[in-house]
């Protein structure tokens, strides 16, 4: 490499963090594009995700993992599995905080996980807006006063404040490296699972507050056209007949409002016209059959 050919990085950068601190829309936001989705409610992404970021001469693969929390079914640990598995593997980890919930107990299993490892961490505080300056800096003071974190980050993932100095500082930190994706890859998720993934994000947002763990989607078909158009068809699972009706609505209109509002999604992160066709069935314990495992990269033995 000549001394005018600047000096090319790449890493991996863990994002860990409670369920519903604000890491999959800090992600997106860090890689300027919906690369894993989001929900008002907790435990909403199930597997691992890359979103991959460029600044200046670095490549960066954040690493959007479940949230962290005491597991109770087999779903929940082999998601918490995943989730340090990802701090594992990766150069980088940053712990994201919810400001407004503080130093709670998932948030404080996480710290004792990470110290651990005997690696450091990047603290990130998120939704900055809010909580009052004071409450801030008396909660950045707790969770530095141990060391575990090499620098603290304050920052509004939703409202984009605070988020370039992060990315900026990311580009530095990881490693000289060659690029290992594309310049303008932006997430390693196969078509088919991008697209389950964004019909689950739209139903955890219109069902019932218990619903959305009680479910998952498959994609089964993905048919494109000569005219550039894609039809997909999608296999929405719940655990009982009463799950049916409820994701149905009366008349299909809950269903008709979930399909329209992922095909808008889909036909946006696709840049292509998307006939999108859903069917719910019933499969008792899906949630225990192996093959969804597989799909989202989980450890079903975890």
């Amino acid at each position: 490499m000549s001394a005018e050919t600047p000096e090319t990085r790449f890493g991996f950068v863990a994002v860990l963090g409670a369920p519903n601190v604000g890491k999959s829309t800090l992600v997106n936001r860090l890689v300027g594009a919906k690369v894993t989705i989001v929900s008002p409610k907790v435990q909403t992404t199930r597997s691992r995700v890359l979103g991959i970021a460029v600044k200046g001469q670095s490549q960066i693969v954040f690493v959007d993992t479940p949230g962290i929390f005491a597991p109770k079914k087999r779903l929940d640990r082999a998601m918490v599995a995943a989730a340090w598995k990802g701090a594992a593997d990766a150069d980088l980890m940053c712990l994201v905080v919810d400001c407004a919930r503080g130093l709670d107990g998932d948030t404080q299993r996480i710290v004792s996980g990470l110290a651990g490892t005997k690696r450091s961490a990047v603290l990130v505080l998120n939704k900055i807006d809010k909580v009052r300056r004071d409450s801030l800096l008396a909660l950045s003071a707790a969770l530095n006063r141990d060391g575990l974190f090499q620098d603290t980050f304050m920052v509004s993932a939703l409202g984009g404040d605070g988020v370039e100095d992060l990315l900026a500082y990311f580009a530095r930190a990881v490693p000289p490296g060659v690029w290992h994706f594309p310049a303008d890859q932006l997430s390693d998720l196969p078509q088919r699972l991008l697209a389950a993934e964004v019909t689950r994000e739209k139903l955890y947002l219109e069902t019932h507050q218990e619903l959305p763990y009680a479910l998952t989607v498959v994609t089964d078909a993905w048919e494109p056209f000569r005219d550039g158009s894609v039809k997909i068809t999608q296999s929405i699972f719940v655990e009982r007949e009463s799950q049916r009706a409820i994701v149905l609505g009366k008349g299909g209109q809950m269903i008709k409002r979930i399909g329209a509002a992922a095909r808008t999604d889909l036909a946006e992160m696709l840049d292509c016209k998307v006939h999108l066709f859903l069917h719910v069935k019933v499969r008792e314990k899906w949630s225990e059959q192996r093959e969804h495992y597989a799909l989202w990269g989980l450890d079903y033995d975890a």
